[in-house]
């Protein structure tokens, strides 16, 4: 592990020479300045912490200061001084000093001192790489493809994260990427430090999602032991995601639609308004603007979250993009799967682009992964796919018997034939479907096939 960095600024060399020493026999690797420029340069080439002395010969400390935390924001200063008055500590500390330190000072506690520093550095620095990994999936990369449907909906993406508005609705079918792209919008915002928390609203009876949301007093109900903190507090400064809204409550959506007016909510069994700045995305497959027509959603609740609408496109809208998205899909699951597909061929393509999708990218996405678990050779054909049974193609002279099934029933269809069809010997089955003994075994596990008795 390399060792940390401490720079140490004083005019004195005595000062500058004791400290230095102190600090290498901690382990420390000191750089030392002379003067405020030379300061600057030196933290310019990467340093954990900064002593410096107030008063320079060139430069005054709070110049250098500023300086050092425009270099990196994460290096703090501990500042040693005799003469600084409380207006120059306050300004100091909003130019984001760590410490003073008065002169004449102790060697001992100022060695204490750099460590709490540099601990508190090592923190900031791992949380900061923490969210920048947090982040890097959800970047407009994500959202697949480049017909002109993705191209503008990409483009409102980027104008709708860089908007102040506070609330976001996400509607489109199911399957097309909601939650996606709620993360795509958080991480794109300049609330991307703060936490991303996201609850389905379908999830949770009514009382425990209010619960959820908001928070609870200790003894609100019988097993409100203590206090607790909702999604709505611990989002603060963040956002907060709420997937299929269309189904909360009416209650619920009355004290939703408090929340986005107010700002403030109280928990359940509170007597007092909470405030909380957070942006709330909902997101629904349903028709809300029927859904209020109907009764069963508040139009002033549904105005107010539509403030920044978003429709995705479900995927048979951008059909052009099934190359890309195949593609980008074969190559996580390489990664996954450590194995080597070099992608579909053109008549896979070509049935791919045929189907309907009613589950959108998500169906899609479910059919790669079990073609690539299917796959025998190094490219995915046809045969790798259910729906190409389902259409009338083959697999490995198995066939499905109907059309109406989806990707789920299709391929337990395609592994009880082939059970059948070898007596249930599972090794000649395996082979039958191109699959290995343990990818059939864990099939028969997970839809609970059972031999007949005969």
């Amino acid at each position: 592990m390399a060792r940390e960095t401490v720079l140490v600024v004083d005019d004195e060399q005595l000062i500058r020479r004791s400290i230095a020493k102190r600090l290498t026999l901690s382990g420390y690797q000191v750089l030392e300045a002379e003067n405020g420029k030379v300061a600057v340069e030196r933290a310019a080439t990467g340093v954990d912490l900064a002593i410096l002395d107030f008063r320079l010969p060139d430069l005054d400390g709070l110049t250098v200061l500023k300086q050092i935390r425009q270099i990196d924001p994460d290096v703090l200063v501990i500042l040693l001084t005799a003469y600084a008055s409380v207006e120059t500590a306050v300004e100091a500390m909003k130019l984001g000093a760590y410490h003073f330190m008065n002169k004449p000072f102790d060697l001992e506690a100022l060695a204490a001192l750099v460590e709490q520093a540099l601990e508190t550095t090592r923190l900031r620095r791992e949380v900061r790489l923490l969210r920048a990994s947090q982040a890097e999936p959800y970047s407009l990369e994500r959202i697949v493809g480049d017909s002109p449907q993705l191209r503008e909906f990409k483009t409102l993406v980027k104008r709708v994260a860089a908007s102040p508005t506070s609330t976001v609705l996400l509607t489109g079918e199911s399957g097309s990427g909601k939650d996606l792209t709620a993360k795509i919008l958080h991480y794109l915002s300049a609330r991307s430090a703060r936490p991303f928390v996201n609850i389905t609203c379908s999830a949770l009876p009514e009382t425990l999602l209010e619960s959820e949301l908001f928070g609870h007093e200790r003894g609100a109900f019988t097993d409100a032991r203590q206090q607790k903190k909702g999604l709505l507090e611990q989002a603060d400064g963040g956002t907060v995601f709420l997937d299929e809204i269309g189904e909360m409550t009416a209650p619920l959506q009355a004290k939703l639609l408090r929340f986005l007016e107010e700002k403030a909510f109280r928990r359940v069994g509170g007597t007092s308004d909470l405030h909380v700045d957070v942006r709330v995305i909902a997101a629904t497959n349903r028709n809300l603007e029927e859904e209020v027509r109907n009764g069963r959603f508040r139009e002033d609740l549904f105005y107010r979250l539509n403030v920044l609408p978003l429709q995705l496109p479900p995927l048979r809208a951008h059909i052009e993009d099934m190359p890309a998205l195949v593609g980008f899909y074969v190559d996580n699951f390489n990664r996954e799967f450590k194995k080597n597909v070099r992608g579909a061929s053109p008549a896979t393509l070509r049935l791919l682009a045929s189907y309907g999708w009613p589950g959108n990218v998500r169906e899609l996405r479910n059919a790669v992964e079990r073609a690539m678990l299917l796959a025998s050779g190094d490219m995915l054909e046809p045969v790798d796919f259910p729906i190409a049974s389902a259409t009338g193609a083959t697999a490995h002279t198995v066939e499905l018997p109907s059309t109406g099934l989806n990707l789920e029933e299709a391929e337990k269809s395609l592994v009880r034939q082939a059970l059948e069809r070898t007596g249930w010997n599972q090794t000649r089955a395996a082979k039958l479907l191109g699959l290995n003994r343990d990818q059939i075994h864990y099939r028969i596990e997970k839809f609970k096939l059972v031999q007949p008795v005969s």
